[in-house]
């Protein structure tokens, strides 16, 4: 099972980091299975970083396997969605893009990816307008909408696919809104799909 993810794929999200940044497809990056962190298990800072931050995604589950999926018959490959966290060390991150080196530390650390349950497409329909939202400490920190994806899940599953064969079991982290933010010991982050409360765990 792999983890592929979607960098800078909300506009705001994108002029939060850098402003000039305008991707003309898909930004992948991927992280390793020990990745996951899931049922909601307590996040433990990492000793490594000074700035962990936290970025709310939609989540797919492809069901089936492929390679070089066309864009129309993308919807045939996922068949559940769920809510993820992006964990960044973002300090790390900048020192790796000032030293142009690539980001799977900063973004691939244990347990950087926690994981809602999964909730069948069926259930919540197709993913041209699907909002989610991320609580800390009670306030609203985070709010996005599927429709707001520069490049959505179809366009996605048939880029990736050409490069990498999907299995079933693989996930793809969808990429994140605007509101991103760090994150410390004692916090509480309740992650929300449409009006499902699917995330609600504590930094320790």
């Amino acid at each position: 099972m792999k983890i592929l993810a979607v960098g800078w794929n909300y506009m705001a999200h994108n002029k939060e980091l850098n402003p000039t940044n305008v991707p003309t497809e898909p930004v992948i990056f991927m992280k390793p299975e020990t990745a996951l962190l899931r049922e909601n298990k307590p996040f433990f800072l990492p000793d490594f970083s000074s700035d962990v931050q936290y970025e709310t995604e939609v989540v797919v589950r492809i069901s089936k396997m492929g390679k070089n999926i066309s864009e129309k018959f993308a919807p045939r490959y996922y068949d559940a969605y769920a809510l993820g966290i992006d964990f960044t060390a973002r300090d790390l991150q900048r020192k790796f893009k000032e030293n142009g080196g690539p980001w799977e530390i900063c973004k691939g650390f244990d347990n950087s990816a926690p994981i809602s349950e999964f909730i069948p497409k069926e259930e919540l329909g197709d993913l041209s307008a699907l909002p989610f939202h991320l609580d800390l400490n009670g306030a609203t920190v985070q709010q996005g909408n599927t429709k707001d994806m520069i490049f959505n899940v179809d366009t996605i599953i048939a880029y990736v696919s050409r490069f990498f064969t999907l299995k079933t079991g693989d996930l793809i982290f969808t990429g994140t809104p605007v509101g991103v933010g760090p994150v410390k010991i004692g916090d509480r982050l309740e992650g929300y799909l449409a009006d499902r409360k699917l995330l609600d765990f504590r930094v320790e």
